[in-house]
């Protein structure tokens, strides 16, 4: 009797410890997965969605805007052409610029605004 007992108790034993052993496989990856689905919700998509629209403002600027580079230059368009502006700028001197070195309209915000 005492043999059948140990007998249960150490096969019990040991299918409770091999199945504490095993662990679920999504278990050991969700750590991963959170920080992936977290580093793309508030690292990338934003940075997309900001690109979006830097690249639809620069699209919808027209002749006659004014605007600013990202070098600094105040100007006011006076032909689009298809990657780039023409400006003139205060000394009546002409500069082509690429539409990328836009960096934003003096029309749209005045200054103290952002």
């Amino acid at each position: 009797m005492n043999n059948l007992l140990n007998v249960i108790l150490m096969s019990g034993g040991a299918g409770g410890a091999g199945a504490a052993g095993q662990s679920n496989p999504l278990m050991t990856f969700l750590p991963l997965i959170l920080i992936v689905v977290v580093f793309y919700f508030f690292m990338i998509r934003p940075q997309v969605k900001k690109t979006k629209e830097a690249k639809k403002f620069r699209e919808a600027l027209k002749k006659g805007d004014k605007i600013l580079t990202i070098g600094g230059i105040h100007g006011k368009i006076i032909e689009v052409q298809e990657t780039t502006f023409i400006i003139e700028t205060e000394g009546l001197g002409k500069l082509k610029i690429e539409k990328s070195a836009v960096a934003s309209s003096t029309e749209l915000q005045p200054l103290g605004e952002k």
